[in-house]
């Protein structure tokens, strides 16, 4: 089973995206805080983090370098409500980052791209643990 961890300010937002990826049958769990997240990470494993490039006035990156750090096969989708990273520099600024949406995103285009990832990053870990 894939396991998703969502982190998102906003709780209407993340309910609304947990609801879609649990129809597909995906384990979710939700952090509305970065202190929230930290202890989820803590002591459980997961395949992809939607991560809110906006938290924390939008200083997502310590908290992105922590999830590297604990999960490295985990793979990041950020996901924000402004167009700052639109040049892709998201992508150089943290190791394990693999999409960057729009907050208003489709719930559906999210879940694809959920599942993609999830699928990638397991399959990364039977590869090396295999």
């Amino acid at each position: 089973m894939m396991r998703i961890l969502i982190i998102e300010e906003n709780p209407s937002l993340a309910q609304i995206w947990s609801a879609h990826l649990m129809r597909q049958g995906m384990e979710v769990a939700q952090a509305l805080s970065k202190s929230q997240a930290n202890a989820l990470l803590a002591d459980q494993s997961f395949d992809a983090v939607i991560l809110d490039a906006d938290i924390d006035g939008g200083r997502p990156f310590a908290l992105a370098d922590f999830i590297a750090y604990r999960l490295p096969k985990a793979r990041i989708i950020f996901v924000t409500s402004n167009s700052f990273f639109s040049d892709g520099s998201i992508f150089a600024l943290t190791s394990n980052v693999h999409a960057c949406v729009p907050t208003d995103s489709d719930p559906s285009d999210i879940v694809s791209l959920v599942d993609h990832h999830a699928r990638a990053a397991q399959r990364q870990s039977d590869h090396f643990d295999g």
